[in-house]
C-alpha cells in the first residue's frame, strides 16, 4: 500500500510540474509578444520622427 501512495504522489507532482512548465511558457510567450509590439511601435515612431525631420 505504501508503494501505491508513493506512486500517486509522484504522479501528482509530475502533473503539477507539467502545469507549471506550461504556465511559464505561456507567460514567456505573452511577454515576448508584448515586447515585439513595443519594438514595432518604437520603429514606427522613429520613422515618423525621421520623416518630419527631413
Amino acid at each position: 500500500m505504501n508503494h501505491l501512495t508513493v506512486e500517486i504522489a509522484r504522479a501528482h507532482m509530475d502533473a503539477r510540474l507539467g502545469e507549471a512548465t506550461r504556465a511559464r511558457r505561456s507567460s514567456q510567450l505573452a511577454r515576448s509578444i508584448r515586447n515585439h509590439r513595443k519594438a514595432e511601435q518604437a520603429v514606427q515612431q522613429a520613422r515618423t520622427a525621421l520623416a518630419r525631420a527631413l
